[in-house]
């Protein structure tokens, strides 16, 4: 047998293990709370909401029916 060969044959016998090795289960997330309630006025929550990226709040006044 010449070199070029098992050269060829060895790589693929690599790349079908490769191929055919089980894959690691992807990492869970959890999604982010971006909603806070800082306060209740009238029966109403006032909610915080924040971008994670901008150090800037906004507020919001939920009122559930």
């Amino acid at each position: 047998m010449n070199k070029p060969f098992i050269f060829v044959a060895v790589l693929s016998i690599l790349l079908l293990f490769y191929m055919i090795k089980p894959n690691q289960p992807a990492e869970v997330l959890e999604p982010k709370n971006n909603f806070e309630v800082v306060d209740n006025y009238r029966g109403c929550d006032l909610l915080r909401w924040t971008s994670s990226q901008l150090a800037e709040y906004k507020y919001v006044l939920y009122c559930p029916k």
